[in-house]
C-alpha cells in the first residue's frame, strides 16, 4: 500500500476562528509554568530596587519584555547613564525586531489595527509558538493565524501581568529558597534550543554563550549587546558562506 503524501497527512486547518484561538491558548499554556515565576521575580526586584507599585505595574504592562525589564533595572540600580539603560533595554529587545520580520510573510498583511496589536503583544512564548504552527500548516487563512497568535498570549499576558503584581505586593516576603531566577535561564532554553535547527543557528548560539561569559565583567551589562551583535554577525557570515545546511537530517520519504 503507497504512502501517504505529506499533505494528506497534514491535520486539517482549524474549523473556525475559535478552534484557531483555543489551539494558539493550549500550545502555549505550558510556558505559564515560567512566566508566572519569571514575572513574580521581576515584581519582587522592582519592588526592592524602590519602585512603587504603579511603577512595577506600568513597567511591565507597557514594556511586557522581562529580560529587557530586568536588564533596565539593574541598570537603574547602578545609577547607569540613561542612554545606556535604554540602549541595553533596546539591545535585548532587538530579537523582537527579527521576530517581527519572521513573521511579516504570515500576518503581515492583516489591517493595522491588528498588526499594531501584536506588535504589542509579540513575545518570545507568541512568537515561537505561532512560527511553529505557521510552518506546519501553511494552507491557513489570515484570519485563522491571527486567531492562533492572539490566542497564544491569551494566557501568558494575564499571567504576567498578575504575577507581576504579587511579586510587587508581596516584595521582601519572597524567601531567597523559591530561588524564582531559576524562570529565566529555562524560558530562553525552551524557545531557543527547538530553533537551533541549522549550522548558523548554532554558530550564533556558541558565539553568544561564549562571548557573553568572557564580557559578564563589562560595566553596565555592556558585554550583553556586543555578544548579541558579534552572535548575529557570526550566524549572517555563516549563511553568507552557505555553510547555513540543516544539522538534522530530513526523515527518508
Amino acid at each position: 500500500m503507497p504512502a501517504a503524501s505529506p499533505s494528506a497527512q497534514r491535520p486539517a486547518p482549524p474549523a473556525t476562528l475559535g478552534a484557531a484561538f483555543r489551539k494558539g491558548m493550549v500550545d502555549s499554556a505550558p510556558f505559564l509554568l515560567v512566566v508566572g515565576p519569571f514575572a513574580v521575580l521581576f515584581g519582587v526586584v522592582a519592588t526592592e530596587a524602590g519602585l512603587d507599585l504603579a511603577q512595577t505595574m506600568g513597567f511591565s504592562v507597557l514594556v511586557i519584555a522581562g529580560a529587557a525589564q530586568l536588564t533596565a533595572l539593574q541598570l537603574m540600580t547602578e545609577n547607569a547613564p540613561v542612554i545606556v539603560i535604554l540602549a541595553s533595554a533596546l539591545a535585548v529587545n532587538l530579537r523582537m525586531a527579527m521576530y517581527s520580520a519572521s513573521l511579516a510573510p504570515w500576518i503581515g498583511a492583516a489591517p493595522l489595527w491588528q498588526r499594531a496589536l501584536a506588535a504589542y503583544l509579540l513575545v518570545d512564548q507568541s512568537y515561537a509558538v505561532s512560527l511553529a504552527n505557521f510552518e506546519a500548516e501553511p494552507r491557513w487563512s489570515l484570519p485563522q493565524r491571527m486567531a492562533l497568535f492572539l490566542g497564544t498570549v491569551a494566557l501568558i499576558a494575564p499571567v504576567w501581568y498578575a504575577c507581576t503584581l504579587a511579586g510587587a505586593l508581596l516584595g521582601r516576603g519572597v524567601p531567597d529558597a523559591l530561588a524564582l531566577d531559576f524562570a529565566v535561564p529555562i524560558t530562553f532554553i525552551s524557545l531557543i534550543a527547538p530553533g537551533l535547527r541549522t549550522l548558523a543557528h548554532v554558530a550564533a548560539a556558541v558565539v553568544a554563550v561564549i562571548l557573553g561569559l568572557v564580557l559578564a565583567g563589562l560595566p553596565y551589562n555592556l558585554g550583553l549587546p556586543l555578544a548579541a551583535l558579534a552572535a548575529m554577525a557570526t550566524g549572517a557570515e555563516v549563511e553568507r558562506r552557505g555553510l547555513a545546511r540543516p544539522i538534522r537530517a530530513e526523515g527518508a520519504a
